[in-house]
């Protein structure tokens, strides 16, 4: 699939923000212990990929109830669903100046009650290219890896059920899924409002 930056400026995917606030301590300070050690900026997209995945459950996998979006809160609180794991990661890689987009899915939602919802994922620039990460967290059926050598996402759309993967590499969250977020008071109540398409 080619992917389609929405902005030809690539400081748009380091840029900071209310949600990607990767000025905060709580992310600075995250950044530096996971650059220990590391080589290089792919050592440490790895290693924040492989953080974010394996250290900050999927509050619906844990049974989380909270509801988080902004990146310093995911890593205080230690829980979010795909977006806030997104918006996390985003922020710990745009701390170590590597370019990183939010790019989505549309997939058929896991609730049972049929219809589709919105994935959230990111893309990580390397060698002139865009590669997509999906840290949302693996379990049974899942298992998502850091790749700059063809995808190892979480999940591959089936054009079948009208799933599909978006092109677009949107510098900022999408507003549609940062409304959801915010307005969630509790992840069962998003449940029932994530966004079914872009």
């Amino acid at each position: 699939m080619q992917l389609i930056q929405e902005t030809l400026d690539l400081s748009a995917y380091l840029a900071v923000d209310e949600v990607v606030d990767h000025h905060h301590p709580l992310v600075r300070d995250a950044a530096a212990r996971l650059a220990l050690g590391v080589e290089d900026s792919y050592g440490y997209a790895r290693s924040a990929f492989e953080f974010v995945r394996d250290v900050i459950p999927h509050s619906q996998d844990s049974g989380d109830l909270r509801v988080t979006w902004r990146a310093s809160d995911v890593l205080e609180q230690g829980t979010g669903i795909c977006y806030a794991k997104a918006h996390a990661l985003a922020a710990l890689l745009r701390a170590e100046d590597i370019p990183t987009a939010f790019c989505y899915q549309r997939l058929v939602h896991d609730d049972d009650g049929g219809g589709h919802v919105v994935h959230g994922l990111v893309a990580v620039r390397f060698n002139g290219a865009w590669h997509r990460q999906d840290p949302r967290g693996n379990k049974e059926g899942v298992d998502a890896q850091f790749s700059l050598e063809g995808e190892r996402l979480a999940f591959v759309p089936d054009p079948q059920s009208n799933e599909m993967d978006y092109p677009v590499l949107y510098a900022e969250p999408h507003p549609v899924v940062l409304s959801a977020l915010k307005a969630a008071p509790d992840r069962p109540y998003l449940w029932k409002t994530l966004p079914t398409a872009l």
